[in-house]
């Protein structure tokens, strides 16, 4: 699973192993190294350590707080080399701040003679956030980055090793002269470009658009989401929320852009007093998600526009294809609506899946969607002109094109529609166009008819969560020409806007109980259709519905269910408000609807089980040991064994056990 490592891993250990280490064993109760603290007044030196190369300073002194009194007693050293590997022991999380703060620590600052230390805050901020990365792989947080022993405070004068790698978000990028600020470039944006351009537009929107990091790539580069609401970075009450993803795949760049231009165009909109944008913000919590895969993006985009081939860059920095990657939720929801007492709703992420390489990447996604309470979602890729729907996952796992509809297909296909009945392109009758040979389909197409894979974005997004996901080809070229974006921009402007608009489509409300309290994780069931969605941690709910007359109804542990008969007219376009008040259980009718008990074969949710919308810290998603395959009572973890030809010092410190 994880033998691609070995190469490298053995490669660096066995170079240790030829040199003196460079810290000697010593009684610290803290690591089998004496660790001595660095003077202030000291020699600076040219700093010349690949591993450190990117580092904000580029001179440092001798000896170091580790004891190490050379740059060749740092660079055989077991830290120096842990460093350059918990890249891939990680998987990509926390890097490459990780990386930088522990040079701030082997390979301290110089400047005038003086050393200057790394913060405290800033360590014990990455240690929260990372710890859970050790914990997963069961290595124990290295010694050297003890935030007492070796960061300083704010007042001693230390400074943020971190602060540079922030950079690229607070750098604002001034308008050529003359260029009203309404004015949107329609090109392709580069990495850099397109933080700024996010950046900027929050700024002159700061009422109604902020900037935030779901995370970052393999690579290190933040997964920056622009979202756009009447209180930006806050849930409000009865007020939906939609994303929108591009760039999953790198080499596939046209929705990237046009959720660049989404951004700007939202922003601008606004503010000259568009009714119907400003409508849509103040109802809608929208979040733009421009680029999934940053580092493919760098690979295709280094081929160019009509020179990129076909998958150069599809995949992220580990080769792995993110839209494969993510849990394979249908195989088990096959297997558990086969028995009717059974639902297929909420479906728990396997402890296996763990096993395997998971993109950080993927995780991010996967964490976001858990504190967020999404309703709707539409991940935008390349190749072709039409749009599909879940399942993408053929019902019979031998069949590569098989229709294999959701519950809610009625709903998947009106949101499909939305998108494809007012694109000009997708509407054209010539069957010699791109995407033609689904003209007959009104191009639309169940994923799994349209050919069967697993591990998709949209399967996990609605079995595992509240949020309906359509996938969005948006044409032929997966790296058009500049030239060609405006046409492009022009052509799904307005499905973009259509299809956000119909997150207001269903019915909408509050559960609470007979005192008014909200009840979160409250189910809402309609009768006829079985998938479940469940309340956010403020009672309220969202359950898309195409018009016709239902039976709805809400149930909690503890409270009685209530049931009420809806009927959504046909030309309705506002959420129908249905309220639920729940009375406990020796108050009313004392019997849970059946189907609300459903199994999940003994095994447990490795994420904690479902958790109420909001609750969920950046890193509970992989809680210790989740990655962690099952071994032998007592025997060393699996990276261990790459560690052994750092004898005779081999770092123990890293043995949580």
């Amino acid at each position: 699973m994880r033998l691609s490592l070995s190469p490298l891993l053995a490669a660096l250990a066995v170079l240790a192993a030829t040199a003196r280490p460079g810290c000697e064993p010593g009684s610290d109760p803290a690591g089998e190294c004496q660790r001595l603290a660095a003077a202030d007044s000291a020699t600076c030196v040219d700093l010349q350590l690949r591993t450190c190369a990117d580092a904000m300073y580029n001179r440092t002194a001798f000896p170091t707080p580790l004891q190490h009194r050379s740059r060749e007693a740092v660079e055989f050293s077991s830290e120096y080399i842990l460093l350059g590997v918990l890249h891939h022991l990680l998987e990509g999380q926390c890097n490459p701040d990780l990386r930088l703060l522990g040079c701030a620590v082997l390979v301290p600052r110089c400047e005038g003679g003086r050393t200057r230390r790394p913060c405290r805050h800033v360590c014990e901020g990455l240690r929260e956030a990372c710890l859970p990365a050790f914990d997963a792989i069961d290595m124990a947080w290295p010694y050297f980055l003890d935030c007492a022993r070796y960061f300083a405070r704010k007042e001693d004068g230390c400074y943020d090793p971190l602060e540079q790698l922030r950079g690229d978000l607070e750098v604002e990028e001034a308008l050529p002269s003359g260029v009203p600020p309404t004015f949107i470039r329609f090109a392709h944006h580069s990495y850099t470009q397109m933080v700024r351009v996010l950046k900027r537009t929050a700024a002159r929107c700061p009422q109604v658009a902020k900037t935030y990091s779901i995370g970052r790539s393999f690579d290190g580069k933040d997964l920056l989401v622009i979202e756009f609401s009447s209180r930006p970075g806050q849930h409000e009450l009865l007020e939906p929320e939609v994303k929108l993803i591009g760039n999953i795949h790198g080499n596939e760049v046209a929705g990237r852009e046009m959720l660049i231009y989404l951004a700007q165009y939202l922003c601008s909109e606004y503010l000259l007093g568009n009714l119907r944008i400003q409508r849509l913000l103040n109802t809608t919590r929208v979040h733009l998600l421009p680029s999934m895969n940053p580092d493919g993006y760098e690979v295709a985009a280094a081929e160019g526009a009509g020179y990129n081939g076909w998958t150069s860059g599809r995949q992220n920095a580990q080769n792995l294809d993110l839209n494969r990657n993510f849990p394979d939720l249908t195989s088990e929801y096959y297997r558990l609506t086969a028995s009717r007492s059974l639902r297929g709703d909420h479906i728990p992420i396997p402890p296996h899946y763990w096993w395997g390489k998971v993109a950080p990447e993927t995780k991010a996604i996967m964490k976001w969607v858990r504190s967020i309470p999404f309703v709707l979602s539409a991940s935008l890729h390349g190749g072709d002109l039409v749009v599909s729907y879940p399942f993408d996952f053929s019902r019979h796992p031998l069949e590569e094109k098989m229709f294999s509809p959701t519950p809610d297909e009625k709903m998947f296909k009106l949101l499909s529609r939305a998108y494809a009945d007012v694109h000009p392109m997708m509407m054209d009758r010539s069957e010699n166009r791109c995407g033609g040979n689904f003209l007959q389909r009104g191009s639309i197409i169940n994923g799994a008819d349209w050919y069967s894979f697993t591990g998709g974005m949209s399967d996990f997004n609605y079995l595992h969560t509240n949020c309906f996901e359509i996938t969005v080809e948006l044409g032929c070229m997966k790296f058009p020409p500049e030239e060609a974006l405006y046409g492009l921009w022009q052509h799904n402007k307005e499905p973009l806007l259509n299809f956000m608009e119909m997150v207001h489509r269903g019915i909408k409300g509050v559960v609470m109980d007979k005192f008014g309290k909200p009840v979160k994780n409250a189910r809402i069931l309609v009768k006829g259709i079985r998938h479940d969605i469940s309340t956010a941690p403020d009672g309220d709910y969202w359950r898309l519905l195409p018009p016709g007359s239902y039976v709805v109804i809400a149930q909690a542990p503890g409270y009685s269910k209530v049931v009420k008969r809806v009927v959504i007219p046909l030309r309705m376009k506002r959420a129908g408000r249905v309220d639920f008040i729940l009375q406990p259980l020796g108050t009313g009718p004392k019997k849970f609807l059946p189907a609300f008990r459903r199994t999940t074969s003994g095994s447990q949710d490795p994420l904690g089980g479902p958790r109420p919308w909001g609750e969920t810290t950046e890193l509970d998603l992989e809680p210790p040991g989740a990655r962690r395959q099952p071994s032998a009572g007592g025997s060393k973890p699996w990276w261990w064994s790459y560690f052994t030809s750092l004898s005779p010092h081999r770092p123990r410190w890293l043995l949580k056990y």
